[in-house]
């Protein structure tokens, strides 16, 4: 019988959550739709010192807005509970001690000020960072280096102390990524990493390896970063006894500046205009606050669109995918092994394409609140579906219906009167003063008949069609911008638009 497929997510809550996490989520989610098998959000806070306030809550609130909701999380419980790390404390140190006792770990009582001494006097030239390892534990204050009934009186006393693995110094520790085929690493170039703290909290390393055993994960996709940690975890796997329950591994590709080079930070999205984080994120220490895709306009379906894109193909030239398509198409085997560089324009190209293909029905919340939140009401929620499908092609952010579609809703609080007057004149006056008479006398009031009845009149005037439609535009709108004057005049009524031309001939006089 195979082993049920189930993959994990496990932050850390120190912050707002980057696009990079969250494409680590989705890809951890496609798989496990895609196989059948269950998705977990496991919270690592074991690092007490870096807890930030609500950075879990906020974890769980972006992926409910990108719809990737865990089948097991803190939140909602499931048979392998609790899934934070501070609450499972105390399975830790057992499996630590299992390790000491089986030679492949052991105790180090050094102090801080002798981990620094360390530093400085084994800094050289070739090793300006000097690292706990092989040939520098010899050296200090460990179980290795002291006598047993030394050992025993330091651990009786309550001697602050760590327990570190004791990596092996002439392995080579292989395994074989599903995204880079086979990996190798040298041991003596790994230092032996703090498995459990001084207050018995164990670090990520310890961790790890023990949830995704005991919690049965059979797949680990994590970004390229943890590769590095890579050798110490199969080691624990090892040595523990659980190789043959090892999941399988995927180290997912960064995203990268838009220029290619290096990791994509805050920083950058900062220095260039763009979010990097999913939602809004405030921090509680600072206030500072970061913007989020969400908040800048983009729709849910867009934002996980472009994510999956970033690293991953379909081998196809398909690039607007509905959940359902990317659950049934998606596959590990064809992550890309290198970098992905972030591209904001392409990232709007996304939004304004679901903007597109989006219903009305789907569209008419976000939109309504987009525009509450510029302090404009909808009042009629009929005329608003009206706006939404004459106005929707033309915006690549939901912000961008405030400029497209508020109008519709509120009068503009400024006109752009220099845009009108150096071409306005007795004639002009005369033709919109005999445009609101006949536009007050016109039964069947929709686009078509409004267009007739303008262009007739012109004539009438011996005006050119063309040379009033931008004053009639700016009389409607209040600038150069929106969908057609005649649907916009249909839509606003037969009142509101009379008004509105009637305004700006007074302001012109």
């Amino acid at each position: 019988m195979s082993k049920k497929i189930r993959v994990r997510f496990a932050p850390s809550p120190t912050g707002g959550l980057h696009l990079g996490g969250v494409r680590t989520v989705l890809f951890n989610y496609l798989f496990a739709k895609k196989m059948g098998g269950d998705f977990i959000l496991r919270i690592e806070d074991t690092d007490q010192t870096r807890f930030v306030e609500g950075a879990e809550q906020y974890i769980m609130d972006t992926l409910t807005w990108c719809g990737l909701t865990p089948d097991e999380s803190p939140f909602t419980g499931g048979p392998y509970a609790p899934y934070r790390q501070s609450e499972r404390k105390a399975i830790y140190r057992q499996y630590a001690e299992r390790l000491i006792e089986s030679g492949y770990a052991y105790y180090a009582f050094d102090t801080p000020a002798e981990l620094e001494q360390m530093r400085n006097d084994f800094k050289t030239a070739e090793n300006p960072s000097p690292q706990y390892n092989h040939r520098i534990r010899e050296k200090m204050k460990n179980s290795l280096t002291l006598s047993a009934s030394e050992v025993e009186s330091l651990l009786t006393t309550g001697t602050p102390h760590v327990i570190r693995i004791k990596m092996p110094e002439h392995e080579t520790i292989t395994f074989t990524d599903m995204i880079r085929g086979e990996v190798s690493f040298q041991t003596a170039q790994v230092d032996d990493k703090v498995l459990l703290k001084a207050d018995g909290m164990p670090t990520y390393h310890l961790a790890v390896v023990v949830d995704d055993y005991l919690m049965k994960i059979s797949h680990a996709f994590r970004g390229e970063e943890w590769l590095p940690s890579a050798p110490v975890h199969i080691l624990l796997w090892k040595y523990l006894g659980w190789e043959n329950d090892m999941p399988e591994w995927a180290h997912l590709p960064l995203i990268l500046k838009p220029d290619g080079h290096g990791k994509l930070s805050k920083r950058d999205g900062d220095r260039l205009g763009f979010p990097v984080f999913a939602m809004d994120w405030t921090d509680p220490k600072t206030g500072e606050k970061t913007i989020g895709f969400k908040e800048r306009g983009f729709l849910p379906e867009a934002f996980v669109n472009l994510l999956a894109l970033l690293g991953w193909n379909d081998g196809t030239d398909q690039e607007i995918f509905s959940m359902a398509e990317l659950i049934e198409k998606f596959s590990i085997e064809r992550v890309h092994k290198a970098g992905a560089k972030f591209d904001y324009e392409k990232a709007k190209w996304f939004n304004a394409e679901w903007i597109k293909q989006s219903s009305i029905f789907s569209l008419q919340s976000s939109i309504e609140k987009v525009l509450s939140d510029a302090g404009i009401q909808v009042d009629d929620k009929e005329k608003l579906a009206k706006v939404i499908a004459l106005t929707k092609d033309r915006c690549t952010l939901l912000t961008d219906f405030v400029q497209q579609a508020g109008f519709f809703f509120k009068r503009s609080e400024t006109i752009d009167l220099a845009a009108i007057q150096p071409k306005w004149d007795t004639a002009k006056k005369a033709f919109f003063t005999a445009l609101i008479t006949a536009y007050e006398n016109v039964n069947h009031w929709e686009a078509t008949e409004l267009e007739k009845i303008c262009k007739e009149l012109a004539t009438t005037h011996q005006l050119k069609p063309g040379e009033l439609m931008l004053p009639l535009r700016i009389m409607l709108v209040g600038g150069k911008f929106g969908p057609g004057v005649f649907d916009i005049a249909a839509i606003l009524g037969k009142e509101e638009t009379v008004n509105r031309i009637q305004k700006v001939i007074a302001l012109l006089q």
